[in-house]
């Protein structure tokens, strides 16, 4: 049995696992990666972020051109499978494979194949042959959909969200179990395909960490789209058969649609570690706890991205992983805040935000005031057609400092990181003076901020 030494070893080649070893790397450290499947990427690459926002492209370009007259003027009528909408999915797969593949190889840090199980707080059992030993462990292994038991993921009726890209037809009505933000996510681009959706949330409100003004606008657009919401619901069995499956919920209610897809939550990839040869306890769904330094009670093996839960996103699994490998090289910049991640959630249409919320700075007792811009006022959306949306900028009544970026629109994942950019400056140049005093391209989108600004600033007197 080989032994190789390593400074860093990393285990999982997701956004997380990637950014430990390349910091890694680029801090002059011997660094190598596991990955136990047959391709670099993990979840995000194959299961989640890549195929899902690539197939939710596809439906948009494709309503667009369903919905545009010239279009019914020629009597072109569209109606691609679920095949056709997910083929271009497979080509950037593979370009994002290839193009991470040769991130790994101009650092020198090589990629092992197999499954990792740790023997000591210092060495890694790849496949029960290799080991390989690192003065510090990175733990970047992902999350799978969480499945409980009684429920038969095996039936073609059946899906969560790993296994929903692999539908082979197209149903004509689907229930979806779990308003997270892959529910909501998955009940739009159904929506938007014109099946039938039933969107069953164990909560009293939609995506409760947002802002209560955007989960409304959510909530109203999702109804008038023909979204069926059903809150402070509870599963009590699920029933499939051959022509369809029924969720019955606690409240007595059934609900039977063509297929079902369950999307409750996440379960962390701990159990084949061997974590208790460390020490370290992962809790009932896996998960690991770290401290703000991204390490676990073991103080030599990190945990970045899914694995630790809360954002589960893969940009802040990126830089979570940055900061852990910063920390092993000594560096203090490591402190990542969950304050300073902004969030993207791929509805129709998206939403983004970054900063607090209304709620959590009424709670803190921080006088605020608030700024709106309505995109039908934007000149850009009128041209484009796509007017529904706003941006709301929070910022404290007396120091004008921005405390909040709230967007719901088009393009909002894109439009957020203005707001974000200055969030991030030091005093003075952090507040709504900036938006207001700067000349933006007309007309554009990002005209939105001058527009909210100004909104603010006026409530003032």
């Amino acid at each position: 049995m080989t032994n190789q030494q390593y400074d860093v070893v990393v285990i999982g080649t997701g956004p997380g696992g990637e950014g430990a070893a390349m910091q890694s790397a680029k801090g002059g450290k011997k660094v190598a990666v596991i990955e136990a499947y047959d391709k670099i990427g993990g979840g995000c690459t194959h299961w989640g972020t890549i195929p899902s926002k690539a197939l939710r492209f596809s439906i948009y370009s494709v309503m667009e051109a369903m919905n545009n007259p010239m279009m019914r003027e020629l009597g072109i009528h569209l109606n691609p499978t679920l095949a056709q909408l997910r083929s271009s999915s497979k080509a950037i797969i593979s370009k994002q494979v290839s193009m991470r593949q040769t991130f790994y190889e101009r650092n020198n840090v090589p990629v092992i194949y197999g499954k990792a199980k740790l023997i000591d707080a210092n060495t890694v059992e790849i496949d029960g042959e290799t080991r390989i030993t690192g003065e510090n462990i990175v733990l970047a292994t992902g999350s799978r959909p969480f499945r409980p038991e009684g429920v038969d993921f095996s039936h073609p009726r059946v899906f969560d969200s790993d296994t929903i890209l692999d539908l082979s037809f197209k149903p004509q009505s689907i229930t979806i179990y779990g308003a997270g933000v892959i529910g909501c996510e998955y009940a739009s681009m159904f929506r938007n395909l014109g099946i039938k959706v039933n969107l069953v949330n164990t909560r009293a409100k939609l995506l409760e960490f947002l802002d209560d003004e955007i989960i409304d606008a959510l909530s109203y657009h999702m109804r008038d789209s023909g979204v069926v919401l059903r809150h402070n619901e509870t599963f009590a069995k699920i029933e499939a058969h051959d022509d369809g499956v029924v969720l019955f919920l606690e409240s007595g209610k059934q609900v039977k649609t063509d297929v079902l897809l369950w999307a409750n939550g996440r379960s962390g990839n701990t159990e084949d570690l061997n974590l208790k040869c460390i020490g370290v306890d992962a809790n009932s769904r896996g998960l690991l706890k770290v401290n703000e330094r991204f390490q676990t009670t073991c103080p030599n093996v990190y945990a970045v991205g899914d694995v630790i839960g809360f954002p589960s996103l893969a940009s802040a699994a990126y830089m979570q992983g940055r900061a852990a490998a910063q920390h092993i090289e000594g560096l203090d910049e490591g402190v990542m805040k969950l304050l300073d991640v902004p969030n993207g959630i791929y509805t129709s249409p998206e939403i983004s935000s970054i900063g607090r919320s209304e709620r959590e700075l009424t709670e803190a007792k921080i006088p605020y005031e608030v700024g709106h811009s309505q995109f039908k006022s934007l000149a850009r959306a009128q041209i484009t057609g796509r007017a529904i949306g706003m941006l709301k900028l929070l910022f404290h009544r007396e120091t004008l400092e921005i405390l909040g970026v709230h967007c719901f629109g088009p393009n909002a994942s894109e439009i957020v990181h203005i707001g974000q950019a200055i969030m991030k400056q030091p005093p003075p140049n952090n507040t709504l003076e900036y938006f207001i005093n700067t000349t933006f391209n007309y007309p554009t989108m990002a005209e939105a901020y001058r527009v909210a600004a100004l909104n603010g600033y006026n409530r003032l007197f």
